[in-house]
């Protein structure tokens, strides 16, 4: 895999030229002495031949002070250096290598390879980072030991491993670059243990900057909740003396694997009652386990190349969605991760950026950490598990862990063990994997003379170089219930493997279908039917999925009509939201999910797909007078409901009280429509709880409170996470028409600092995905606005740039004159001479 030098065009990577390396590193010695602008990085690399070629290293930005090979300096006609390979010429088949570079920590602001963040070292290595640090092969399947020895006056010196002294580690178990890890600074822990069901003490530790350590008990806790759970339910137990995270306040991503010391983004870390939401303590407990499971669905066997991603992230989200599930409620999570798979990857399928689970190619591996690789790669496990059977998947894994323990793999390597553990042969599910779209399930009911029958269709739609699919095998979950909503049929599943088929049954009257229950597939389901039927799921059904699904399909149907034929809300309707807001024999989780209306950009798509030119402004309006509507059908029931949602004592993160606050919060936004904001401020100073606060603040800013904004700032002005959450909602509850001055203006503070990541991404998101409306205004100042700031972080950091110009994806969908108007800025981004992570972006939505 190499990499493109300054004056190369990019090379686009492409799976079928994959080799090995002819020689790799089986152990490594590295040694720090820290500076801000001169680290010197001293590294020793134990080499073995395993095939014929010359050893390619790879390295970006470094400054090389010395190479020798087994203590002797190498000659210039045994090597060559360029800017970012190393190339030994006849190198012998055992040997040590030993390079001496300086880098300047200080200077690394694209926040990959060593860098600095408020005067603290870390790194972040995954993908390509560590070429920034010193000559290696930097790909995942050269696997290698390490120790590791750190020189510098500050106090806490940290990498992966078990520490032999001050500053030095050593870890035992082989693993690829991107694993490496690296932390120095003036860090305190709030520090516990957990005894392994082998009998192993191991030490858990939390750092943070002095002043946070207050705010760290729940990660701590979600750690070794996770570290049970991997027991008891994989088997899996931890393998070092100690484990350690460490909290960043620069961060591209949510938080890294590193062997042992995982490093986090602070906001994933840090919580309290006064300062955290539900949703964030719920983010941490999923991204602490997340990062946890990855110690064997990663580090202990990891990925072959880039290109088999999704084998170490799809299985990790599944097994943390999993452990949520187990942690919060098994329906309430499934509905969850459901709406943010269809929020994001669906989203993701149907534009220009759309790829297979495992892409064929790449240029910036970074552009492929996508929802399709992690999200749709979860749920294509999941329906694998369903297809075999619970005890054929445990089989499988077990088998997996004790072939491949200490491997590089493929998706090949992973479906073979499942092919011998459930004696079935997957080469059709593999398609899976290779073809990118989501499959359409077109769904046709049948009655007559007691013989029900279901017809059942399935397509993939082309997607960008792939214009023709193959039959997936989909596993359709389905119930069958009376007019009444007595279940006559329970669960069972039955694979659709070809373009159609059909499910006969002999009943004496047309039953009540609920299919695709659990979201056993991720489908489109098309499945035109009665109103009556809708109702009769939401009202009945016993899958708590189906039951969501029919009232979501329901609302969507009302606001689609209202928007295209400016249909009114029918009673019929807004009676049944009413009925379900009130039935106290659902959780109040599920309630308040029920009561959620299609987001504007759900119902962008849909309308596209039917062939309606999507109107941002009247999406948006509409969707308010649906709100309105659900609103005054409540009205007099609000006060009681919000006040049956009480929490007394004190403040529980916990699944139960969540739910309650999820659902007071939904009938306080609907409750403010009607009421102007009187019962929203009597909340906000009132709350002891983020969670209240800020839905509060949200229903106030939504009605235009002069005051609220400045009063939440004076508040929290020295808390940089919560002005985060200040950033993002002002901006994402500005009206469409001012939302593009609001976010200017916030440009314009002093805290508006684009360097910070989290920063950057609430402002910047609070509009392409907060406020659609204002995003996509007629004028294109919207538009110019995110361009602006994309093309002035990418400089120095592209990732975070790439990954926030998605937002232009759907530009497809739009009118004429907004098509032209993101045409305008993609063209100037593509002008603008991009960093290889953007120009990948751009290129492939231009090409749309």
């Amino acid at each position: 895999m190499r990499d493109a030098t300054p004056e190369q065009t990019p090379e686009t990577v492409h799976l079928a030229d994959y080799a090995p390396v002819p020689v790799t590193v089986t152990h490594l010695d590295v040694s720090f002495q820290l500076d801000p602008k001169a680290t010197r990085v001293s590294s020793r690399l134990t080499c073995k031949r395993q095939g014929p070629g010359e050893m390619v290293l790879n390295g970006e930005g470094l400054k090389t002070l010395s190479v020798t090979l087994d203590g002797v300096p190498l000659d210039a006609d045994r090597h060559t250096l360029g800017d970012r390979t190393l190339t030994l010429h006849d190198a012998p088949d055992e040997f040590l290598l030993e390079t001496v570079v300086e880098i300047a920590p200080a200077d690394n602001k694209a926040l990959s390879g060593l860098y600095m963040s408020n005067g603290m070292y870390c790194t972040q290595c995954e993908a390509e980072g560590f070429r920034r640090i010193t000559w290696m092969l930097d790909r995942p399947d050269v696997m290698a030991t390490y120790d590791v020895a750190i020189d510098s006056d500050l106090p806490v010196l940290l990498s992966n491993g078990n520490e032999r002294a001050a500053g030095v580690w050593h870890d035992p178990w082989p693993k690829p670059t991107y694993l490496f890890a690296l932390v120095a600074g003036d860090l305190v822990a709030t520090s516990d243990s957990f005894t392994t069901m082998e009998g192993k003490d191991v030490a858990l530790n939390v750092w943070v900057r002095p002043g946070d350590e207050d705010r760290t008990a729940y990660a701590l806790d979600a750690l070794k909740r996770s570290m049970a759970w991997d027991e008891e339910v994989y088997g899996r137990a931890y393998d070092l003396s100690v484990f350690n995270i460490v909290a960043v306040d620069d961060f591209n991503m949510g938080a890294m694997e590193n062997k042992g010391l995982n490093v986090f983004n602070s906001r994933y870390v840090l919580a309290s009652p006064e300062t955290a939401t539900d949703a964030d303590y719920a983010n941490i407990e999923r991204i602490v386990a997340h990062e946890y499971f990855h110690n064997w669905t990663g580090n202990r066997i990891t990925c072959r190349d880039w290109f088999q991603l999704c084998l170490k992230e799809g299985l990790t989200v599944f097994r943390d969605e999993q452990f949520s599930q187990d942690q919060r409620g098994y329906a309430v999570q499934r509905i969850g991760d459901v709406m943010n798979l269809r929020a994001r990857q669906f989203r993701e399928d149907a534009g220009p950026l759309a790829h297979p689970v495992r892409p064929e190619s790449f240029v910036e591996i970074n552009n492929f950490y996508t929802a399709t690789v992690y999200e749709k790669g979860a749920e294509v496990i999941g329906m694998l598990r369903t297809l075999i059977g619970a005890e054929a998947w445990d089989q499988g894994v077990a088998l997996y862990f004790e072939r491949h323990d200490g491997e590089a793999c493929t998706i090949e390597d992973w479906l073979a063990v499942f092919e011998e553990a459930a004696e079935r042969d997957l080469t059709q599910f593999k398609l899976w994997y290779s073809q990118a779209g989501t499959p359409r399930v077109r769904v046709t009911e049948h009655f007559s003379d007691g013989l029900y029958r279901i017809d059942l269709a399935q397509s993939v739609p082309p997607t960008p170089g792939q214009p023709d699919k193959q039959p997936m095998v989909i596993p359709l979950a389905f119930g069958l219930l009376d007019r009444e909503g007595n279940e006559i049929r329970p669960t069972e599943v039955r694979e659709l493997t070809t373009a159609g088929d059909s499910l006969t049954f002999d009943l004496a009257e047309k039953p009540v279908l609920s299919i695709l229950r659990g979201f056993s597939a991720p489908v489109i389901l098309e499945f035109d039917r009665p109103d009556a039927d809708r109702l009769t799921l939401l009202a009945h059904d016993t899958d708590a999925f189906s039951r969501w699904e029919a009232g979501r399909v329901l609302a969507k149907d009302r606001l689609m009509r209202a928007i295209s034929e400016d249909a009114e809300f029918d009673a019929g309707w807004l009676d049944a939201v009413a009925t379900l807001a009130q039935d106290d024999n659902a959780e109040p989780a599920f309630r308040a999910l029920a009561l959620a209306l299609p987001s504007e950009d759900d119902l962008a798509q849909s309308l596209h797909e039917a062939g309606i030119v999507p109107d941002p402004d009247r999406i948006h309006l509409t969707r308010r007078a649906a709100q309105m509507a659900v609103a005054e059908r409540l009205a007099n029931a609000l006060p009681d409901l919000r006040a049956a949602m009480a929490t007394p004592g004190a403040y529980s993160p916990a699944a139960e009280d969540a739910g309650k606050r999820a659902l007071s919060a939904s009938l306080l936004k609907l409750q403010t429509m009607r009421d102007g904001g009187a019962a929203a401020r009597r909340v906000y100073d009132t709350a002891d709880n983020m969670t209240d606060r800020m839905a509060a603040f949200a229903c106030l800013l939504d009605v235009g409170d002069p005051d609220v904004a400045a009063q939440f700032e004076a508040d929290w002005s020295h808390d940089r996470l919560v002005m985060d959450k200040w950033f993002m909602a002002q901006v994402a509850h500005a009206t469409p028409v001012d939302a593009v001055g609001v976010a200017e203006r916030l440009t314009k503070r002093a805290d508006f600092d684009p360097s910070n990541p989290n920063r950057f991404r609430a402002l910047i998101g609070g509009l392409t995905t907060g406020n659609p409306a204002g995003f996509h205004r007629a004028d294109g100042s919207g538009y110019a606005f995110v361009t602006d700031w994309l093309l002035r972080l990418d400089p120095s950091n592209p990732q975070t740039a790439a990954r926030m110009s998605t937002a232009f994806d759907s530009w497809r969908r739009y009118d004429a004159d907004r098509q032209a108007l993101v045409r305008e800025q993609l063209d100037r981004m593509a002008a603008a001479d991009p960093s290889r992570d953007l120009a990948e972006m751009v290129a492939r939505m231009r090409a749309a």
